[in-house]
């Protein structure tokens, strides 16, 4: 049995709740999910403490050898893969060596991203990295290629700093969006390099690190051409993002404001969707989850009406543009709004689909932000509420 069954299984039949599970391991409650869903491998330690805790006999060990031994090789595996793939286009005729089939794959993989799981989109990245990589070195490429390559090298960079990151992996995260970034600087591309901008913030307010997260997107702007592509609207949403974490709500509301004059003044397309996009449904998101961390009222009214109409549009939209992780977060959101605003009847409403979510698609921002939820609907004010009680209780059952 592979070690996330395992581990959920003993947690399971010993009755210890996670966070109690949590405590006495040394991990956060968030990381000891991770580690069930397969999402994070878990550190050696960590298995050693859990084995010991669940009287487990070294069967947690053992399963934890054999699966690290399982990742060794099929990393082994990708790199087999990337080289036996570039050493394929070194044979192939060097004067027409075409890359449509390489930016299929990136195109493809952007889209995929927004409905997949990171580890499998970290994979695949991977490979088609390496044949850009080995393309660009290699010079076996029409001079007027090159730049594209670097487009697409970047782009593939940034799906790695997005997985990372998903996985819960801000420093390596990171490295790849600079690696993003030098290409970008090599090909040229402004609308690469916004994006680049962006996706740096994005890591710095996971880290809780506002003020560094404005200076990336503050910077960013200087790349964002003014009706091209959705660059500008983009870094105006993190702009907003950073200064409601920072408890400055109206210029969290006027950034929000200008991102939509930003969106308005679009004249030129983005030259890629899916995760180089940046969609209404998308924007309005980021609105709600920008005004719930401010002190209620009329920003959490506006907060429900965004996140309101983030879910009309992906559901009513492209399949192919329908984020269901941010969908389903845009529903804890419009619950915490409703709390903010004293309509517990509505939150319990709101969040409904969430809490029927099997297990391996409740990720961790999912149960972090519903986690929030119940301690807001924890407070003394709704005791005796029992929709309240109810759906705290609804809550804590996820990913236990």
């Amino acid at each position: 049995m592979a070690l996330p069954e395992l581990l959920r299984r003993l947690r399971l039949n010993s009755g210890m709740p996670l966070a109690h599970v949590a405590h006495h391991i040394d991990a956060e409650p968030t990381s000891v999910h991770r580690f069930e869903e397969g999402r994070r491998p878990a550190p050696y330690d960590i298995v050693e403490k859990a084995d010991e805790l669940f009287s487990a006999g070294g069967r947690l060990i053992e399963a934890w050898r054999r699966d690290d031994a399982e990742r060794h090789a099929a990393a082994g595996a990708h790199r087999t893969k990337a080289a036996a793939l570039a050493m394929s286009h070194d044979l192939s005729a060097l004067s027409e060596l075409d890359i449509a089939a390489l930016q299929e794959g990136v195109d493809a993989t952007a889209v995929d991203y927004l409905a997949s799981p990171p580890a499998p989109m970290m994979d695949r990245a991977l490979v088609l990295r390496a044949d850009a990589l080995e393309r660009i070195r290699s010079r076996h490429h029409r001079p007027a290629d090159r730049s594209d390559l670097y487009v697409a090298a970047g782009r593939l960079s940034g799906v790695l700093a997005y997985a990372l990151l998903d996985m819960g992996h801000p420093g390596e995260a990171l490295a790849h969006a600079d690696a993003a970034g030098r290409c970008a600087e090599h090909a040229g591309d402004s609308g690469l390099a916004a994006w680049v901008a962006g996706t740096k913030s994005l890591i710095a307010r996971f880290q809780g690190n506002y003020n560094k997260a404005l200076e990336y997107v503050r910077g960013g702007y200087q790349w964002a051409g003014s009706g091209h592509g959705t660059g500008e609207t983009r870094l105006r949403c993190g702009e907003a993002q950073c200064l409601a974490n920072l408890g400055d709500s109206r210029a969290a509301n006027d950034a929000l404001d200008g991102a939509q004059e930003a969106r308005e003044r679009i004249r030129q397309e983005d030259s890629l969707g899916g995760l180089f996009g940046f969609s209404p449904a998308k924007q309005s998101y980021y609105a709600a989850s920008s005004l719930i961390w401010l002190q209620g009222g009329r920003d959490a009214e506006r907060a429900a009406r965004e996140a309101t109409a983030a879910i009309a549009l992906w559901q009513a939209g492209p399949v192919a543009e329908r984020s269901l992780d941010d969908e389903r977060l845009s529903q804890i959101y419009l619950a915490t709004a409703r709390v903010q605003l004293d309509d517990v009847e509505g939150a319990a409403e709101a969040i409904q689909p969430v809490l029927t979510l099997p297990v391996q698609e409740q990720i961790s921002w999912i149960v972090k932000r519903a986690d929030r939820l119940a301690q807001m609907l924890s407070e003394p004010r709704y005791a005796g509420n029992r929709t309240a009680a109810e759906t705290v209780d609804l809550i804590n059952a996820l990913a236990t």
